[in-house]
């Protein structure tokens, strides 16, 4: 299954396709959006390498204003990594000044299924460009994330139907000192997502990334055990919001939830897409919501061929 969509928006802005910003009308400022950078090689109109779209925006947009950029499809996504745009995007970081966003990856299914699509050392980017503030990727094929430094990330997600235990070693492992939104896509082992909770430890312990205020441990199949863990992780007690959502969590781990420490401080748990039943969803719902807290337990989902706890499925994986 598959559940991403192409951005709409990214880095506070609305998300715009680049190619349809130059047909007819005025072109919106540099600075107003987020700019879709792509090409689409099933297209004989569009079939035209990355390079000459990306020089084609940089000549099209003042390339000093533009703050938030996203890269979309570069080529046949399971033959070309990442490596191709993000190579040219850091050629051209003494034109792009006042970059502040960037997300690497944005395809959909008709595009790319999200195991297909190559990626490689996204983290150049941030070295290349140490005012970012927000930085996003989308495929876990291919990728690497070693232990990187960056004074200025607030937000930072990786989306993947399988995210290697490495990637998130790496991440975890990092010195992000402004970090305040973390989302994680961890998935599925079919499709290399072989971190388990232990490997969580650094993260759940409070210890690192001193200004978290939103955690996103997300499309897991080992979501129960990985609630049952935060039930009492110091992290949680800094949180605004908290998000288990697109996995496999059930009635075992929203009750590991409630019985461990205190989450009335919370202003989201976004638990959407899940298997929890109809009597723990008012468990849940009760304990929480009278006190401020906004619960998102849209999307219950029944295991598929009733296979109980078998039958559980993420949101996303291929």
């Amino acid at each position: 299954m598959y559940g991403a969509q192409h951005l709409h928006e990214f880095g506070g802005l609305p998300a715009v396709d680049f190619q349809h910003a130059t047909g007819g009308g005025s072109r919106p400022a540099a600075d107003a959006v987020a700019w879709r950078v792509s090409v689409d090689p099933y297209d004989d109109d569009r079939d035209r390498p990355w390079a000459e779209e990306f020089a084609d925006f940089l000549g099209s947009v003042d390339p000093a204003g533009v703050k938030a950029l996203i890269i979309g499809q570069w080529g046949e996504a399971y033959e070309e990594n990442s490596s191709v745009p993000i190579d040219l995007v850091i050629a051209a970081t003494d034109r792009l000044t006042s970059l502040e966003a960037v997300f690497v990856g944005d395809l959909e299914a008709e595009q790319a299924e999200i195991t297909w699509i190559e990626q490689s050392d996204v983290t150049a980017l941030l070295a290349a460009f140490p005012a970012l503030t927000e930085f996003g990727v989308r495929g876990g094929t291919g990728l690497v994330f070693p232990p990187t430094e960056h004074d200025r990330l607030r937000s930072l997600t990786v989306q993947a139907g399988g995210l290697p235990v490495q990637v998130v070693r790496g991440v975890l492992d990092s010195e992000l000192p402004a970090l305040e939104r973390l989302d994680l896509w961890l998935g599925v082992s079919a499709y290399e997502g072989d971190t388990e909770v232990a490997d969580l430890a650094p993260l759940l312990s409070g210890a690192r990334f001193p200004r978290l205020l939103h955690l996103g441990l997300r499309n897991s199949e080992v979501q129960n055990e990985i609630a049952a863990a935060l039930a009492s992780a110091p992290v949680v007690a800094r949180l605004r919001t908290l998000d288990l959502s697109n996995g496999t969590l059930g009635d075992e781990g929203a009750a590991a939830l409630l019985e461990g420490q205190p989450l009335t401080h919370l202003d989201v748990l976004d638990l959407h897409h899940h298997f929890l039943t109809g009597p723990m969803e008012e468990r849940v719902r009760s304990a929480l919501e009278p006190h401020g807290v906004r619960v998102d337990l849209s999307e219950r989902n029944e295991p598929w061929g009733g296979r109980g706890i078998e039958g559980r499925y993420t949101a996303v994986s291929e």
